[in-house]
């Protein structure tokens, strides 16, 4: 009976050893997943984190004014409220319609006129010194003249958000033919493409990383340049939100106000990355970025 026991209790030591190392493993396995998740999405987090905690400390503690600078929660609130009426819904919709009108607008001529001035030396002579300098004209410094040409419909808004993002798209579209590898280009001229081809298989590729980065600025600009065309006698959008707020004195309400536009234009460049790591897979750094992360 003994030996029995004993040969029982040999028996089971591997087994338990067993149990512990899977165990380790396990432990382990999980250890590096929350490491993964962390240095993937939740570092990012920390800073804003402790900015709205501390924030929201320093209202309860009296030490900023709330009437001015109401804390996150006040502002949580203020939005719940605002998507329960419906009301922040339609203004985002409205607006977003606004912005993206626009962006198709000025981005669409900028692209076109940025490929021909790049394509044709022609073109560039004639174009180009012209376009560089209303360049240096403040878009918003047009606000009266628009006023004054457009009225205070939505066509003066279309217009200036149109102008805000036709020059980003412009400069990096013409920069981005103009870059492409001369020996690229010569090649595949050697080896007998057609000059679509060439345009198709060559250039247009190796401009794509200058174009896109072009719709980046123009996506920022677009919010810029809308919050202030809102301005201009509206009656929807979020820019109307934040005049009826203003009025009433709903500092809350202009804090969610601002938190929104971020939240818009932060939402507009994570769109732009994806489609960079959708068109530029092709390419090296692209491959390395999306695989490390």
């Amino acid at each position: 009976m003994a030996s029995e026991n004993l040969v029982n209790s040999k028996s089971v030591v591997p087994i338990a050893e067993t149990v512990i190392v899977n165990s380790r493993n396990i432990l382990t396995r999980i250890q590096k997943s929350i490491a993964l998740a962390f240095n993937r999405h939740l570092i990012y987090w920390i800073v804003p984190i402790v900015i709205l905690v501390a924030w929201q400390v320093a209202a309860q503690m009296g030490w900023i004014l709330v009437r001015i600078l109401p804390p996150p929660l006040t502002i949580v609130k203020a939005a719940f409220k605002l998507i329960a009426s419906g009301e922040l819904l339609t203004d985002i919709v409205i607006s977003t319609g606004r912005a993206l009108s626009g962006l198709l607008v000025g981005g669409s001529i900028g692209f076109l006129l940025g490929m021909s001035n790049g394509l044709f030396k022609l073109s560039e002579k004639l174009l180009d010194t012209t376009v560089q300098m209303v360049r240096t004209i403040p878009n918003l410094a047009l606000l009266p003249l628009v006023i004054l040409w457009f009225g205070i419909g939505d066509s003066a808004r279309l217009f200036l958000v149109s102008f805000g993002v036709f020059f980003p798209i412009y400069i990096n579209t013409f920069h981005g033919i103009r870059s492409v590898d001369p020996d690229l280009i010569e090649m595949g001229q050697v080896y007998g493409l057609s000059r679509w081809q060439l345009f198709r298989e060559v250039i247009f590729p190796g401009a794509l990383p200058s174009i896109l980065v072009g719709v980046r600025l123009s996506l920022g600009i677009m919010w810029l340049t809308l919050i202030v065309a809102e301005t201009i006698a509206v009656e929807s959008g979020i820019g109307y939100l934040a005049a009826t707020a203003r009025e009433f004195i709903r500092a809350d309400v202009l804090m969610f106000v601002v938190v929104l536009y971020a939240i818009l234009g932060k939402l507009s460049d994570a769109v732009t990355r994806l489609l960079e790591k959708r068109l530029l897979k092709w390419q090296r750094q692209y491959r390395s970025s999306a695989a490390t992360n």
